[in-house]
């Protein structure tokens, strides 16, 4: 068998995790995330993250109403996995009511999503790619970050604090994972549309990144 004929065989949800490994473990290992999972950096480090998310998930959440119809991204707007709300009562416990006075994004954060927004408003697909990207990560990994500040820094079991990686709605995780990579391997795409949609997944990758790097630069460890 050819290998044209093995990638036409192989799911478009393993395809797309494959393709995108690289990046994908280039972002999760990068020292800003392995200072702040090794419990080497400060709650305002976490806060400062926080924040970040927040700019990237209002780019992401705030077209899921204008694409719920679309034949391509609609069947991923899940009211379910939505962040924005948990977020913001995260960052009022983190940083008080009048979080909203101080929040800034970074660069890279700003970048992030603007190209999100962009996908959203001229390329369904391409918003699926980012979509896919954080929230299966979110239902995944994420859960790593959540444990590792609840033992850090003290926040209650799935409290305030840790919200955002608590997924009320979703009973089971992993067949509500199973769910979505079926939505994946059915895309509405063709061929060409699907590596583009892996190339924008590795892009999302790189984006998230140049945001760590960039938080690294913010709180870079003493010698």
């Amino acid at each position: 068998m050819d290998a044209t004929a093995t990638a036409a065989d192989t799911p478009f949800s393993t395809l797309i995790r494959v393709a995108s490994h690289e990046q994908h473990t280039e972002a999760e290992t990068s020292t800003f995330m392995s200072d702040l999972l090794g419990g080497k950096l400060s709650v305002d480090a976490y806060a400062r993250y926080t924040e970040q998310l927040w700019f990237v998930y209002r780019a992401l959440e705030d077209a899921a109403d204008s694409l719920a119809d679309d034949p391509v991204a609609g069947p991923f707007i899940q009211p379910e996995l939505m962040r924005t709300a948990e977020l913001e009562r995260d960052l009022a416990h983190l940083r008080g009511e009048s979080w909203r006075d101080g929040v800034r994004p970074l660069p890279a954060t700003a970048a992030y999503a603007d190209r999100v927004a962009e996908c959203a408003r001229d390329w369904p697909a391409g918003y699926v790619a980012h979509h896919y990207t954080r929230y299966l990560g979110d239902l995944s990994g994420g859960q790593i970050i959540r444990d590792k500040a609840e033992k850090t820094w003290g926040f209650a079991r799935k409290g305030d604090g840790v919200r955002f990686y608590v997924f009320e709605a979703i009973s089971n995780p992993a067949a509500f994972k199973r769910g979505y990579r079926e939505l994946l391997d059915q895309v509405n795409a063709d061929d060409l549309e699907k590596q583009r949609i892996i190339d924008e997944c590795k892009r999302a990758f790189d984006f998230n990144g140049a945001v760590f790097r960039e938080l690294g630069g913010e709180f870079p460890l003493s010698a």
